[in-house]
């Protein structure tokens, strides 16, 4: 995929800087709404060509996200190419930041997958556009914990519109990625009463499940969790999780997680609505962390910031009226809605004041 042959982005910013190995690809969907939102994925892509077609979804996937959330900020992403274990510095995150301070102020960074809070106060010694970070420097901390609370509001949503009561007590759910987000979803699905089964790629993940949770099942890998007998799924790792391969083996009848892009590709949604899976779209339940870096912009309240997130249930439940009520999958009824937001009250911004 390239950037001119995808069509929609309005910049695309490739960043190098060979003293600290930094190689990043910063990815501005639309400023529509607002300044562009999105955090900085740090990963050891395969190829150059795997990093820019991650960001160029995952921003795409963020301008959506911000609109259905109620946002007034457009969608962006940031990833920053190499394995944070070997190539992460001071040096690599303040060259990084210099890069986000460039654009002057059309791009807000965040934390994402191999960035966390102390990486974004370093980037913040260079940079004043960017959110998510520690508390001791007036930020708001981990973002998952939002972000997992906002999961598990959508997946009480899916559970009312398929079983008729907003509680996953006594149902079988399936976590698939036991990382920042899983684990809080993990105890909230406990608290509901939930049975809960798990899988993670990391053994230290594994290791905190059995010491914190022994109830828990946990099972080989994502395959076999897929195949198993749940009721809910939960992606919670890296996306492409619903494939050609996943989606024909899988039982559960819900599909609600924390994973970005859990569609491999199109087709996938018709897919689940042809075997009877409701899907609670990706980007509408894992919402409640930007909504909580959002808020930060503007001076933290955690209290402000989770009434926004549990406002997921509702817009999760409007969205799967409006699928069964116009014959559409729930991804095609996110889509229009958030397309909607965009078109609408982005057209305000050509009105001069």
């Amino acid at each position: 995929m390239g950037v001119f042959t995808d069509g929609s982005h309005e910049q695309v910013v490739f960043c190098q800087d060979r003293a600290s190995g930094l190689k990043a690809i910063i990815g501005i969907y639309s400023t529509a709404l607002g300044p562009a939102l999105g955090g900085t994925r740090f990963y050891p892509y395969a190829t150059e060509e795997e990093a820019l077609h991650d960001v160029l979804d995952l921003s795409r996937g963020m301008a959506y996200k911000n609109a259905l959330a109620g946002l007034d900020l457009g969608g962006g992403k940031a990833v920053i190419w190499g394995d944070p274990e070997q190539i992460k510095s001071e040096q690599l995150l303040r060259a990084y930041g210099r890069f986000v301070e460039s654009l002057g102020g059309r791009y807000y960074t965040a934390c994402d997958v191999g960035t966390y809070v102390q990486d974004m106060d370093v980037v913040a010694r260079e940079t004043k556009f960017v959110t998510g970070r520690s508390v001791e420097y007036g930020g708001a901390g981990d973002s998952s914990v939002l972000t997992a609370w906002g999961v598990f509001q959508g997946m009480r949503a899916a559970a009312e519109h398929r079983w008729g009561t907003p509680s996953l007590k006594g149902r079988r759910v399936g976590v698939a990625g036991l990382g920042k987000v899983g684990k809080y979803l993990t105890a909230h699905l406990i608290e509901d009463g939930a049975e809960v089964v798990a899988t993670d790629v990391h053994p230290k993940a594994l290791e905190w499940a059995r010491a914190t949770y022994p109830q828990i099942s946990l099972v080989a890998d994502a395959t076999a969790l897929v195949a198993g007998d749940i009721d809910v799924y939960a992606p919670c790792a890296l996306g492409g999780a619903l494939n050609d391969d996943t989606v024909p083996a899988l039982k559960a009848q819900i599909v609600a997680g924390a994973a970005n892009n859990q569609l491999a590709h199109g087709g996938i949604e018709k897919l689940l609505l042809d075997r009877g899976i409701l899907y609670a779209p990706d980007y509408l339940v894992n919402s409640g962390g930007v909504i909580q870096v959002a808020d930060e912009i503007d001076g933290f309240s955690f209290e402000r910031a989770k009434l926004r997130a549990t406002k997921i249930y509702d817009t999760t439940k409007r969205i799967l009226e409006t699928a069964d009520a116009e014959g559409i999958s729930p991804a095609a009824a996110a889509d229009r809605l958030a397309e909607q937001r965009i078109a609408e009250v982005g057209r305000l911004r050509t009105i001069r004041v």
